[in-house]
């Protein structure tokens, strides 16, 4: 089956508010605070070309188009020269757990070879997700011996003591057009505590061919199966040409067989000169007010802002 979503546009330009924000409102990552009639997105926002920072916008939940508040700073400070988040701090995924909020984020570098490298870090809140202070100063998925580029990108899921984390892994690094281009798969990670992961190189969702990069995963339960909304680009022209990213969609009874099918994924490209024509990219489902939402962002990998759609059937 198809999924149906209601497009309500582009719900937040950055604006270059505070005078660092000045293009990127990118991987919407959310947290509802329904006590508090708000919905919490952070975001990862670009004071200058090749350099992220994340920092949150709250949402009138009755209404969110209204911005209710826009943090005015990072939420974390980048990390020392050397570390893995020197370069760039991007949100993917938060979870509350024993009165903390969680949240994992990927951590970009420069140098050497390759464009960049990048790995998943863990913020930590004790006030609900105003405040953060990682959780280490290296990332908690890392490079392994049988993930030798990447492990970003990611969602955690958690179901009474176990804790999943479904993430992006690299596979290739391929020269396209004189240009090196990187490609990634989906794995899955396994927790006991949501710090400490065991990464044994498990593919949940490969690719359909070697050209293929797949990221930001977001996992939703309905009814008695799984559902995983994934974003999927190629290497030839991705930066808004014919191998921009687009949605998939795979779907699941016990998280660990997974069976693809993006023409299900229901939510599609706008048309011609709307502000996501050209990409679809890093989903990110969530629930409130008795709905179903997917964020996401549009054209340029959310340079102009994030929006957002309602399952409707």
């Amino acid at each position: 089956m198809a999924f149906k979503w209601e497009k309500y546009g582009l719900i937040f330009r950055p604006g270059s508010a505070y005078g660092w924000m000045n293009s990127h409102a990118q991987v919407p990552t959310v947290l509802p605070i329904e006590d508090e009639g708000i919905v919490r997105v952070y975001f990862a926002t670009r004071p200058r070309q090749s350099l992220s920072q994340t920092t949150f916008v709250d949402l009138d939940m009755e209404r969110l188009d209204r911005v209710v508040r826009l943090h005015s700073q990072p939420i974390l400070p980048l990390g020392e020269p050397g570390m893995f988040d020197e370069h760039g701090i991007m949100p993917s995924s938060v979870i509350r757990h024993e009165g903390l909020v969680y949240l994992y984020y990927s951590g970009w570098s420069r140098g050497g070879s390759l464009p960049y490298q990048n790995y998943t870090g863990l913020a930590v809140s004790d006030d609900g997700g105003e405040t953060f202070t990682r959780a280490s100063r290296g990332p908690v998925l890392d490079r392994t011996p049988l993930e030798v580029y990447s492990a970003t990108s990611p969602h955690v899921h958690r179901e009474g003591d176990r804790w999943w984390v479904f993430y992006c892994a690299g596979t290739a690094w391929l020269e396209i057009h004189g240009k090196l281009e990187h490609t990634y798969d989906i794995k899955v990670a396994h927790s006991s505590d949501g710090v400490s992961w065991v990464q044994k190189g498990d593919v949940v969702i490969p690719q359909k061919r070697e050209d293929e990069a797949l990221t930001k995963p977001t996992l939703a339960r309905i009814g008695d199966r799984y559902h995983l909304w994934f974003c999927a680009r190629g290497c030839s022209d991705f930066r808004g040409g014919a191998d921009a990213y687009r949605l998939g969609y795979a779907t699941s009874e016990d998280l660990k067989h997974w069976v693809r099918d993006d023409a299900s994924a229901g939510l599609t490209a706008g048309c011609e000169g709307e502000w996501d024509n050209e990409m679809v990219a890093y989903p990110a489902f969530t629930e409130f007010a008795g709905e179903r939402w997917m964020f996401y962002n549009g054209n340029g990998f959310g340079r102009e802002g994030f929006g957002l759609a309602r399952l409707s059937a």
